[in-house]
C-alpha cells in the first residue's frame, strides 16, 4: 500500500490552467513501482477516469474529454505524477484524485486501483 496525496488544485477562470501534483505521503515509498491515474468526480457523477501512465511514463491514455488539453506526466525521481490542465472549461470542475497500481500497464477503471489519494478540488468559473 502505497499512500497517496494530491496538491495544485483550486479556483481558476474557464481557460486558465492549474497543474496537479501526487506524491507519496511517506518516505520509503516510490511511485516509480506504480502505474497511475488521475480520476474525476463531479457532483450528482460518477467517478471517471481523465487520465492514465505507465511506470516508464513511455505511454498515457486520456479520455476524449479532455485529450489534447490535459498532459499527465511523471518525475520518477522526484516520486512526483503530475497532470497540467490547460484550457478549462466549467464542467472539468470536479474533485481529481490520483491512484495507483502495482500492475503495470493502462487501466482506467476504478477497480483496477488499489490506492487512492483523499482529491484535490478543481472549480472552473464561467
Amino acid at each position: 500500500q502505497v499512500q497517496l496525496v494530491e496538491s495544485g488544485g483550486g479556483l481558476v477562470q474557464a481557460g486558465g490552467s492549474l497543474r496537479l501534483s501526487c506524491s507519496c505521503a511517506a518516505s520509503g515509498r516510490t511511485l516509480s513501482n506504480y502505474a497511475m491515474a488521475w480520476f474525476r468526480q463531479a457532483p450528482g457523477k460518477e467517478r471517471e477516469a481523465v487520465a492514465a501512465i505507465i511506470r516508464s511514463g513511455s505511454s498515457t491514455w486520456y479520455s476524449p474529454s479532455v485529450k489534447g488539453r490535459f498532459t499527465i506526466s511523471r518525475d520518477n525521481a522526484k516520486n512526483t505524477v503530475y497532470l497540467q490542465m490547460n484550457s478549462l472549461k466549467p464542467e472539468d470542475t470536479a474533485v481529481y484524485s490520483c491512484a495507483a497500481t502495482l500492475k503495470d500497464g493502462i487501466y482506467v477503471r476504478q477497480i483496477s486501483y488499489d490506492n487512492w489519494g483523499q482529491g484535490t478540488q478543481v472549480t472552473v468559473s464561467s
